[in-house]
């Protein structure tokens, strides 16, 4: 467990990123930590990047942690370049995020003199010299090279031969100096915000009737949806809005599990939205108007038309699974999806079904073969004491519920090893073991799937069995 991000107030403690979090605790007791999130980080900066938009639309990410503005044309709408960034850094320190700014003729030697100069900027080439070899942000190794090679500072690299730094230190070096220092430019990849679908519909007169503003909200779907066909688009998120005279708003949240435009679909998961609400829609003292965002949009082409001009409809599924999360919650209803480790229990995890994406190809055995794997798991395995002619052969009798079986026919080993590079704990011990596997048959025509849990000898001196499936 390590530090990835540090506030002002730990850094103040003497705290350093990539220190282990033991240390840091000794260091400071009081340290309170969160869980590392990179999805829910991008996601912030993405939202970030999206409100910079009223500085200039040229607003591109930088991740982990950085965005760059090109206000070039924009900066005179706020009086100049430091009359911008003040506007800039105090918008940040409202929604409490702590920033570095800094201005440069290009968005890396931007983003160096952010990240790594301090104090104000009154030569930008000067400054630039000053900095760390670091700002290039080359490989770790291709760093350590120049700085053991005494280029620590990006001015010690400007005043070598570019010929000779790029036979020791590679082309990279380089092409970031050259980058850095606004001999070479880079577009940005500027980040476009997604269009926002809302549709309001207002009343001159408070509207009381539930049953009217429900049919208000059916007319806003097909002005949505005949939106959203023009720009081959379809919801995934929908939300309802009922603003009331008084001043509250109550709303109603749907999702669906593919891109859609049928408003007849989308209407019925609205109904079974209200009909399940804990307290019914109440009109109050009346709407004054009825607003409809669609959250999620993605990519949805027309489809085909037969002869008889019908549209074939095979999302049948797919309406049952939106029906069924609005009824019961959209994390009660779940969809298996393959995970990537050869572990048996593991090789499937259960998932929102709106979560789990599309469908995956399963895979299947092949035809005339055995199935390698029981249709029924055990979890955890369940232990059993086996007989075997020798310590690490198959087992030849075998105790389960009490019961003695009589092994009759058996195929393997199947050998499955731990995943030794994960941390994780085995559900059998703290050790984890290697597996040895057999598919057996007792006397009775019953199969099973049991395994060994270590290697006789060198894992274990006495390995225990356990029996972790049944055959159809």
């Amino acid at each position: 467990m390590r530090l990835v991000a540090l506030n002002r107030a730990a850094l103040e403690c003497g705290l350093t990123l990539g220190s282990n979090l033991a240390d840091a605790r000794a260091v400071e007791p009081e340290l309170i930590v969160y869980d590392h999130n990179p999805q829910a980080d991008a996601e912030l900066l993405d939202q970030i990047a999206d409100e910079c938009v009223r500085y200039t639309p040229m607003v591109a990410v930088e991740p982990p942690d950085g965005l760059a503005l090109d206000i070039t044309g924009s900066a005179h709408l706020s009086g100049g370049e430091m009359e911008l960034q003040q506007d800039v850094r105090g918008w940040f320190a409202s929604q409490q995020i702590a920033t570095r700014l800094a201005c440069a003729s290009s968005a890396e030697a931007a983003s160096a003199l952010a990240r790594f100069h301090r104090g104000e900027v009154a030569d930008e080439m000067q400054a630039i010299r000053s900095l760390p070899v670091a700002a290039l942000q080359l490989d770790p190794e291709a760093d350590l090279g120049l700085r053991r090679a005494g280029l620590k500072m990006i001015g010690d690299v400007m005043d070598r031969p570019r010929k000779v730094i790029a036979a020791r230190f590679g082309a990279a070096s380089v092409y970031r100096l050259e980058r850095l220092i606004g001999k070479s430019a880079k577009p940005l990849d500027t980040r476009r915000p997604q269009r926002s679908f809302t549709f309001h519909r207002r009343f001159a007169e408070p509207i009381t009737s539930k049953t009217y503003s429900v049919s208000v909200l059916r007319e806003l779907l097909d002005e949505a949806n005949a939106e959203l066909a023009g720009e081959n688009l379809g919801g995934r998120a929908f939300e309802a809005r009922f603003n009331r005279v008084d001043g509250a708003v109550q709303s109603l949240y749907i999702e669906t599990g593919r891109s859609t435009r049928d408003s007849t679909a989308i209407a019925r998961l609205f109904d079974e939205r209200l009909d399940g609400l804990a307290d019914p829609l109440d009109p109050g003292f009346g709407f004054d108007s009825v607003e409809l965002a669609i959250v999620q949009t993605e990519l949805l082409k027309s489809q085909q038309e037969d002869i008889e001009k019908e549209v074939r409809r095979d999302n049948t599924l797919a309406e049952t699974l939106d029906i069924l999360r609005v009824r019961l919650g959209r994390n009660r209803v779940l969809r298996f999806r393959p995970n990537d480790t050869h572990i048996p229990e593991n090789t499937q995890i259960a998932l929102p079904a709106i979560d789990a994406g599309h469908p995956f190809a399963w895979q299947s055995a092949e035809l005339g073969e055995p199935p390698s794997r029981p249709l029924h798991l055990f979890d955890p395995p369940q232990r059993i004491a086996v007989i075997a002619e020798i310590p690490d052969g198959p087992p030849k009798r075998f105790r389960w519920r009490k019961k003695v079986r009589d092994v009759a026919r058996h195929e393997g080993p199947e050998r499955i090893a731990s995943e030794w590079w994960k941390a994780s704990e085995d559900p059998l011990g703290r050790t984890q073991l290697t597996r040895d596997y057999y598919r057996i048959e007792d006397t009775e025509g019953r199969r099973y799937w049991v395994f060994r849990h270590g290697l006789y000898g060198r894992e274990a001196d006495d390995p225990n069995w356990y029996l972790h499936g049944l055959f159809a």
